[in-house]
């Protein structure tokens, strides 16, 4: 991903590469971390790396149960916390996260493939505080949409955090872990010491 999306063929091919340019984002934020430093809590909030990186895998997994309409374990209540989403366990680590990931990743792309008409009506789940209760259906193009959203938002979270952890920023993330030629920004290296 060398900074941009490539020209896109259609709608779909649109969606799908800035939803992939997002998740690459977020991801390199986790380049060269160690699980600790995926960890940390750097800012005044209780957000990591690692646990952003496993909310949008999670997130991206829920949004891709209810385009196909199916539920998998138990949907949190509105009563719940989902505080524990946002922080990897001392038995997680940062690979585990970011495979979960990729696998959320590889089966909404699968799914959104296999979609004739992006206009196609997924139902609102009732009773959750969070859900509007007088919108009875998005389209998947509106969960694509939303799904670019969340993840940009993400995004930023783990911007300021990594740089909050050891002064990293994305283009030179970006450069270091895709290992650009010729690139314009230094790529990152590990700091000394």
């Amino acid at each position: 991903m060398p900074a941009h999306v490539p020209p896109v063929a259609d709608e779909r091919d649109g969606l799908l590469a800035y939803l992939a340019q997002q998740r690459q984002a977020l991801r390199v934020t986790a380049h060269g971390l160690t699980d600790d430093q995926a960890r940390r809590t750097p800012t005044a909030g209780e957000l990591s790396i690692g646990g952003l990186i496993k909310h949008a895998a999670r997130c991206e997994a829920g949004w891709t149960d209810l385009i196909l309409q199916r539920q998998r374990g138990p949907r949190r209540t509105a009563d719940e916390s989902d505080s524990a989403e946002f922080r990897l366990t001392p038995e997680e680590t940062l690979a585990d996260v970011l495979d979960q990931y990729e696998a959320a990743a590889r089966e909404t792309d699968a799914v959104i493939a296999g979609i004739a008409d992006l206009g196609q009506a997924v139902p609102v789940p009732q009773g959750l505080p969070w859900f509007p209760a007088d919108v009875p259906a998005w389209s998947v193009r509106w969960v694509l949409l939303h799904l670019i959203e969340e993840t940009a938002r993400h995004g930023g979270h783990a911007d300021i955090i990594r740089e909050s952890i050891d002064g990293a920023t994305l283009f030179p993330l970006l450069a270091a872990a895709e290992q650009w030629p010729n690139p314009w920004f230094e790529p990152w290296r590990t700091p000394a010491g």
